[in-house]
């Protein structure tokens, strides 16, 4: 063991557990004036050894890890968890995962600046040097605490399952009996993390730390939390957007028993009860007047011909390379279609909800989180607090996919308003859990932008693209968010072009560009944003020239992609495992017949492929997916069974995506409101998936999103090659 030098406690939190992190991983951060005297610490720990803000470690050696970045299904407290226990040395059965408060100087999203925050799959990604680098540092001051009891050289210890020995001597003691001593040791300013090949904990396929009460019924979601006193409230939106509220008569809803207020707040009128379904019973006792004379009344046809009418206008540039505008231009022969994707919702299992309880000088807020800082900062603002005095505290969310992570925080501002408004009313603060219903959920806006994308190709004498234009038409995420300074530059947003701009593929003429018209439908991310339908786009045209060019899919692929090894890794696994060449390995019924469809892509730096059976009844026209193939290569695997997780996971979302999921406007009103009509992938249509891990050595990168784009091009390659017809418009069903 090195030299352990010393430095102030507090300047650990700053700095070694922000700044190097990122130097580490290569990245540039963004200059953030740090706090004078940020305190240390998990707070409101009791335990003995509270070495940072990631750990604590009490008597009986229990390890409470700290995850700064919500739990919402992907398995990230388990990873976060997994990242402190292998540097600690820390058994994993003595590690338990809580969710942090809402602290940016803590908590950061080291990838955001001074921010904390989860998505665009960046959770282990961003707290892969952090918090290795807590636990080797916590794991030092436990090696030193024993040292000094026993007189020995630190480096004659080792540390293994959280007890620290001396070999020589053979004394032991447990965490827990160092715990104390530990807490007053110096902070190492240095420590050398544990090189792959000494890995035991990462890399293995360890049980998660949210099953069990997941499947005993202990974990408490936002749904599941309850306080003194609390009332439950529901709320009336408008039913076109843009509409808004000229009067309501409450007369009938105050009339339940049970109704305890009507309240106007800036999204519209909340009925507040004794519990959710007398809330609801009031709310349908409404008599709401709407102003809907500037209200948004097109249907998705009519913003789908204007979005085409677009696709024939410039839009603002993206990429460019060489003159593919103009070798199209001159071309004989030029391959060309128009794509069409509607709008989608995220259609969690737990629709939105919050909690918060104003107090005076302080408000706190119980829910699942995705923009800790934003909304702890938007809730603020409504109470005229500092955001300090907000306390938000991160419980389980039964998923998410982006949507709570709403760039204005949409749902949480509501609750506080009801919050302020009920306080103001009934003259004392009572703490209000506010519920969407699953109608609320799906017409509710937010959705994942609708697109039409026009994109044209040619292709040289020896069959390879020439040149290749894409033009997408679709609404940004980013335009009158704080994240527009960061995301759109020279009229282009990142998210809306994300997977068109960062084609891999070798073409010597390649234009990108987009329009990003405005509409009062509200829109956000989607599980893996922009790549949704970039990907469809590309991996499907793709296809097609392959096709025309009398070209393997994957040989064609690979011929493209000789700049890009981590593309060709995944292509070629993804190729070998699935036997490709060979005749499918599917048993089908009679009367069937069986396509074979690719695809690949990289997102939020991970690359993944997949190869996809499909069976098609000759007679109907049905089609199964039968069986996937994936490869994935998303750095050092953490938890491999995690991975394979969310790459089943995120194949399944996809599909929906692909087959029928569909938010769809009739003269402005949204047509679904349920499951019924919003169809998702049920069991009886999940295929057989095998999932293949690259063995790398880069630093991980995310996964709770990248499957999910490439699955749907690699169905309608596999139905293409089945019944030579290619889809353009998705849904499927539609």
């Amino acid at each position: 063991m090195s030299e352990i030098k010393t430095i102030n406690r507090r300047d650990f939190v700053k700095f070694g557990l922000g700044a190097g992190a990122l130097l580490a991983l290569g990245i540039q951060a963004p200059r953030v004036k740090a706090d004078a005297s940020p305190s240390v610490g998990i707070p409101g720990s009791t335990a003995e050894f509270n070495p940072n803000a990631f750990i604590s470690i009490d008597k009986d050696s229990r390890v409470t890890v700290a995850a700064k970045h919500l739990e919402m299904g992907q398995g990230t407290h388990s990873g976060l968890a997994m990242l402190v226990a292998e540097e600690l040395d820390a058994s994993w059965e003595q590690v338990v995962v809580i969710g942090a408060i809402a602290d940016h100087k803590r908590y950061n999203n080291i990838y955001w600046g001074p921010a904390q925050g989860t998505g665009g799959s960046t959770g282990i990604a961003n707290s892969w040097q952090q918090l290795r680098k807590a636990g080797a540092m916590a794991r030092a001051m436990l090696a030193s605490a024993a040292a000094g009891q026993w007189q020995v050289p630190v480096t004659e210890l080792e540390v293994r399952n959280g007890v620290v020995s001396h070999p020589g001597s053979g004394r032991t003691a447990s965490f827990g009996e160092l715990a104390e001593a530990a807490s007053v040791q110096a902070m190492p300013t240095d420590v050398t993390l544990k090189q792959p090949a000494e890995f035991r904990l990462i890399g293995q396929s360890l049980p998660r730390k949210d099953t069990a009460s997941k499947i005993n019924g202990t974990a408490v979601f936002t749904q599941d939390f309850k306080l003194p006193g609390m009332l439950t409230a529901v709320i009336a939106h408008p039913p076109l957007f843009g509409a808004r509220l000229i009067r309501v008569d409450d007369a009938a809803a105050k009339q339940i028993a049970g109704v305890e207020a009507v309240l106007s707040v800036p999204s519209g009128v909340a009925v507040v009860a004794r519990d959710f379904w007398t809330a609801k019973k009031g709310r349908d006792a409404l008599t709401i007047q709407w102003d809907e004379s500037a209200a948004f009344k097109q249907s998705s046809e009519d913003i789908y011909a204007d979005f085409s009418r677009l696709t024939a206008k410039p839009g603002a540039t993206a990429r460019n390379d060489g003159d593919a505008i103009g070798v199209l231009e001159r071309a004989e022969d030029v391959v060309e279609a128009e794509y069409r994707y509607p709008y989608l919702a995220h259609a969690s299992m737990e629709p939105l909800n919050c909690v918060v309880h104003p107090q005076g000088d302080k408000v706190e807020v119980w829910n699942a989180t995705q923009m800790q800082t934003a909304d702890q900062a938007g809730v603020a603002a409504i109470f005229a607090l500092r955001p300090e005095q907000v306390t938000v505290h991160m419980l389980f969310a039964g998923g998410s996919f982006g949507r709570r992570a709403n760039p204005k925080s949409d749902y949480i501002l509501e609750t506080a308003h009801i919050a302020k408004s009920l306080q103001q009313a009934l003259g004392k603060p009572l703490p209000v859990k506010l519920m969407w219903t699953r109608e609320d959920d799906m017409r509710g806006g937010w959705y994942r932008p609708l697109n039409v994308h026009r994109i044209r190709a040619t292709l040289d004498e020896t069959g390879m693209p020439k040149a290749w234009h894409h033009r997408l038409v679709g609404q940004s995420i980013a335009k009158g968010t704080p994240f527009e300074a960061g995301m759109i530059h020279n009229g282009v947003d990142h998210t809306s072009v994300e997977g068109a701009n960062n084609l891999p593929y070798a073409i010597p003429n390649l234009h990108v560009d987009s329009h990003s018209p405005e509409l009062p439908v509200t829109v956000q991310w989607w599980r893996a944003v922009g790549s949704t339908h970039t990907a469809y786009t590309a991996e499907t045209f793709i296809d097609q020239l392959a096709e025309k060019a009398g070209r393997d899919p994957v040989d064609y692929r690979l011929a493209l992609l000789k700049n890009h090894p981590r593309h060709t890794g995944v292509l070629k696994l993804a190729a070998e495992k699935a036997e490709w060449g060979k005749p499918s390995r599917i048993k089908i019924a009679p009367g069937k017949k069986v396509g074979r469809g690719v695809a690949v892509h990289e997102s939020f730096n991970s690359f993944v492929a997949m190869v996809a059976d499909v069976s098609v009844d000759e007679k109907t026209g049905a089609a199964q997916v039968e069986k996937v193939v994936v490869a994935v290569d998303c750095g050092i695997a953490i938890n491999p069974d995690s991975i394979r997780a969310q790459m089943e996971g995120g194949l399944g979302f996809g599909l929906a995506m692909m087959v029928n999921s569909a938010i769809t406007l009739n003269k402005g009103q949204v047509v679904e409101s349920n499951f019924d009509k919003y169809q998702v992938v049920r069991l009886s249509d999940f295929p057989d998936v095998e999932v293949h891990i690259v063995p790398s050595a880069e630093a991980p990168t995310g996964v709770g999103e990248p499957g999910t784009p490439v699955i749907s091009p690699a169905v309608a390659n596999a139905i293409a090659a089945a019944t030579g017809k290619r889809h353009y418009h998705l849904p499927m069903s539609s």
